[in-house]
This record gives structure tokens, sequence and C-alpha cells, in this order.
């Protein structure tokens, strides 16, 4: 083997022509031996486009993120066990650079390897190692030595391993050091507006070292993380040489050539790249899609209320998985609308789900009477509200447990952010698609859907989520004329001011200055501490937004700061 820092020469005669193929695939945390399928696979569909070398994101044959997993010794034995198989296997074909985690001198690392001739020719170990936001690799890996080129067909290659270029240091090390071309293999998880910052930071890198760039990205679910792809390649100008699309599978190859004034791509795929809410869409599905299939879940179940968050769900799980996949129930009680049993079977109908009808009277009333000798004398409140949710979490799990589906749990994030929520009710679930969408954003993306749905997307053109419902006042219907905005600021306030608290941690006194209601803000302010436990409780769901509760955001369930502005 190489060292992994000292720059290395190779008595290979340069080419001038280097066919690089971008392998951006979705790999399964902890599923050694079907990510390294995934590599052969991968090498073979290259080997027919003529591909000289393969490129596969951050730590592919482990799965990123592995987490504590990748302390386990068996799981580092059969990772290391793995990539010696496809070193083995690297005689024949074209060149393999694929991601594992490694042991050296009893130290954990995050390696990036190349596979030629029939043995691991070289390593390099990652150096930055994130520790913000998502991100925890200081926890679980060592960081290497600063990195020298990898020689591979006369050319010097420059790997740096995603955190590695959002410095200056390990690519200036390269360029030094004499890389021609920097190869960055990444698993970089989906959020809003992160395409443009990870363009701006190669860009930043590119002018800096003068080198051109080919980013290789992760795409898939893991756990409460999308990663959305979306590979690019800048040449040495800035300009842009590939685009691969985001939220899909691709094995493509690109042209490099050598000019005298260095390495440009000449030969590249370009696609379309989603955006904003599509974008946010895409994620969602994407997320569910992986979460069931992973986990070897037959389907899903939801309770599909009349109401705009179900219905979306719905709408994203049959564009995830099928409708022969989905069941749909409607829970009615007595405080059920007309509309909403109609809206309701409107929705199943259009989404061509199996759908069926529990009335849950029955063991709401055998429940209150289990309970009327204790609260006998004390009027009702929102406690036999709750019970109501509690049944409907009930037997949605029930049906959960008798046919093997997963139960879909539909709270948006304003809900999770002020508690508006039943534990054990309608947080009853696996997995949650809209999560980390505020209410606001609900309506838009049910609005958005009605007119275009993500390429490979399993459920009917068209509306879905008919406008009456989209148009009504949100309602739990757990009591006569009850709608959200009793417990809570209209949404369009409320998410505004959630926002500023959750993602930007913006201050009491600062939203005051900003024009909002400072007896407003305060409320939401203290619902939103005050729900912490709950959120502990809930379900997994898809992160969209800078800041998602779970990985994101950790704060303390006992907690006497309060921020009286």
């Amino acid at each position: 083997m190489t060292s992994s820092s000292a720059p290395q020469t190779s008595p290979a005669t340069p080419v001038d022509t280097l066919r690089i193929a971008v392998a951006q695939l979705n790999p399964t945390v902890g599923d050694v031996a079907g990510n390294a399928d995934k590599v052969r696979a991968a090498r073979d569909e290259a080997a027919g486009q003529g591909a000289d070398l393969v490129v596969f994101s951050e730590l592919f044959l482990s799965g990123y993120p592995p987490e504590d997993l990748v302390l386990k010794p068996a799981f580092q034995a059969a990772c290391r066990a793995a990539l010696e198989a496809l070193a083995a296997e690297s005689a024949a074909g074209p060149a393999l650079l694929v991601g594992a985690p490694w042991v050296e001198d009893g130290h954990l690392h995050n390696g990036v390897f190349l596979l030629e001739g029939g043995r691991i020719a070289a390593r390099r170990f990652k150096v930055d190692l994130p520790n913000y936001g998502v991100f925890d690799e200081k926890r679980v890996f060592l960081p290497g030595p600063l990195p020298g080129p990898i020689p591979f067909k006369g050319v010097r290659l420059g790997v740096p391993v995603c955190e590695d270029i959002w410095g200056p240091d390990v690519v200036e090390c390269l360029a030094e050091t004499g890389a021609e071309l920097l190869i960055v293999p990444n698993g970089s998880p989906y959020r809003r507006s992160v395409y443009d910052e990870r363009m701006n930071i190669g860009v930043a890198r590119v002018v800096e070292s003068g080198l051109p760039l080919l980013y290789v990205n992760q795409v898939g679910g893991q756990d409460e993380l999308v990663f959305d792809g979306a590979s690019f390649a800048l040449n040495a100008d800035r300009s842009l040489a590939m685009q691969f699309p985001g939220f899909a599978e691709r094995v493509r190859t690109t042209e490099w050539v050598r000019f005298e004034n260095g390495w440009k791509c000449l030969e590249a795929p370009f696609a379309d790249r989603l955006e904003g809410d599509r974008a946010d869409y895409a994620a969602c599905v994407l997320g569910l899609k992986d979460y069931v299939n992973k986990n070897r879940f037959p389907g899903v179940v939801l309770g599909l209320s009349g109401g705009i968050d179900s219905a979306l769900c719905a709408a994203m799980a049959v564009d995830a998985l099928g409708a022969d996949r989905v069941h749909c129930i409607m829970l009615p009680y007595r405080y059920t609308s007309p509309d909403s049993i109609a809206d309701a079977a409107d929705v199943a109908e259009r989404l061509g789900v199996r759908y069926d009808t529990l009335p849950i009277g029955p063991a709401v009333e055998a429940l209150e009477g289990v309970l009327a000798p204790l609260f006998a004398g004390r009027n009702r409140d929102v406690t036999e509200e709750n019970l109501q949710s509690r049944v409907r979490g009930t037997l949605l799990m029930s049906v959960s447990n008798k046919f093997g589906a997963m139960v879909v749990t539909t709270g948006n994030k304003s809900e999770m952010s002020t508690g508006y929520a039943t534990l054990y009710g309608d947080m009853n679930g696996g997995y949650n698609p809209i999560k980390d969408l505020y209410k606001t954003e609900v309506f838009r993306l049910s609005r958005l859907r009605n007119g275009w749905k993500p390429t490979g997307a399993l459920g009917p053109d068209g509306i879905a989520i008919p406008d009456r419902l989209i148009d009504k006042p949100p309602t739990a219907e757990l009591r006569e004329n009850q709608t959200d905005q009793d417990s809570l600021p209209p949404y369009e306030m409320l998410d505004a001011i959630l926002a500023r608290l959750v993602e930007a941690e913006t201050s009491v006194a600062q939203l005051v200055d900003e024009g909002f209601d400072a007896a407003t803000v305060k409320r939401v302010e203290r619902m939103l501490n005050l729900a912490e436990y709950k959120r502990r409780q809930a379900a997994p769901g898809v992160k969209v937004t800078t800041r998602n509760f779970g990985r994101d955001r950790r704060y303390p369930i006992t907690n006497g700061f309060r921020d009286q502005g």
C-alpha cells in the first residue's frame, strides 16, 4: 500500500484522456454485502461505457452515516473483507475509488481506496471531520494526515473527502503536492439551499487551486436524512461541466482531456435539477420510500382524516410505494363532519388505495365508561379529546401489528413545534414524511402535487388533493365546531415566528422588534419549549429545513430557561 500522505510518483505513461464514471447510488447502512454488489454492478455498467475509473460516494461500503455501528469490530471486519474482495476482483475492468471505514494502528478512519490491478493500490483518510448539525464524525473517527495525490495511469488525482473541501487546507496541500484533478466523494444530505452552498464551496476550491473538480454525492434515504445526489463537475475556469439529476441513481461516464494548461471535462451528462418546493416534495417521497423498503415493510397504513396533512402524506406514500402498498383508514367519531368523511373518500379514490372505515365511537365510549368513576364531578376537557386520538392510534397500530404495514404518522412541523399533537395517539407511527414541513408549507406542497409529481413517482397524474380540502379551515375535530386557530395563532403568523425561533434561534426581543406581537411571541416560545418531551417520543421523519427536530436540534427536556424578551 501507498502512504496516506506523501505524494506519489508512477511509472505509468501519462494519458491524454481519462474516462471517469460517476456512480451516484443509494447504499444501505449496514448492508455491506448489498453495497458491495452495487459496486460490482456499477463497475460492469461503467465497463460497458469504456470507463477507466469508477468513483463512489463517501463510505459507500458501510453506507453513510454509519453512526455508532462503525464502532462495532465485527462490522469493521466485514467492511474490510468486502473491500479486499473487491480489490482482488479489480485485476480486470475499470479501477474503483471506493469509500469504507478502515482501522489502522488501532485507529478508525473514514477512508477512500483506489482498487486497481487486483489490489488496494492507494488509500487516503478524511482529514476534516464535521461535528455540527447532523454530523458527529469526531465521535467515531480519527482524522487522517494531510493527503498527497494518488497516482492513476500517470495522472495525479487529489481525493479530498466531503468536508475536506469546505475549508481550504486539504485542497491547498493537494495542489502544492502536484494534484492535477480533484475527485471528491461525498455524503452530503439534502436541505434547502444546500446545492448552492456546495457549488459555492466547489467554485472557491477551484479558484484557489486552479484545478478542475468532480463532486460525487450519495443519493437515497437514511432514517431522517435524504441524500439528493445532484453530483456535478467544474472545469478549472469554473464552468459547469457536468450535472447529475437529484433524487435518482445514475452511473454515467465523463471524459476528461489533458491540455497544456491542465485537465478539462469535454463529455459529460447534463440533467435538470429539482429546486425549491419540488425538491422538498421529492425528498419527502424518497425518504419515506427508502425507510419503508430498507426496513422491509410490505407497505404502510395511515389514518385519512379528511384533513390536509393526512391527504398529503397519503399522496406521498402512493408516489413512493404505489397504491397497492398503501392502506388508508377513516376513523370517524361524532365530531367528524360529513365534509371530512367525503373528502377522505375522495382522496382515497383519486389515489386508488384501499380505503376502510372504522368508527371509533364504541371504543371511546367504553373507555370513558371505565374512567367515569375516577372522573366523576370533573368537567370534560382535553382529556376526552385526547382519548379519541389515542383510540385512533391504537387501532392503526393494531392493523399494523396484524398485517405488518408500517403506520405513517402525519403531524407537521407547526404541530411538532407547539405540542399540538397527542402522545400515543396521532403521534403513533413509524415514520413521518412531513415532520419537517410547517403547516403553510403543507398547503403549498399540496397545491404543487396537484399539478406535478416527481419523475418516477408511482401515484396518479392530476389532482390528488381536492381544492375543497385545501381551502377549508384546519381542525382536529375533537369537539364541536373546533378549528386549529382556537388553540394556535393563525398559521401564517405561527410559522413565521417558529421559523425564526427554530431555524435561526431568534430572540423574543428581536421578533418583537421585527413587528410581531410580544404576547404572541412569548406564547409560541413557551409552547415550543414545553413540547420538547413530546418531540423526543415522535417518529423520525424527513429533514428538509436547515434545522430539523432530532439530529439538528437537541434541546434538554428538563429546561428552566425562558426567553422573557
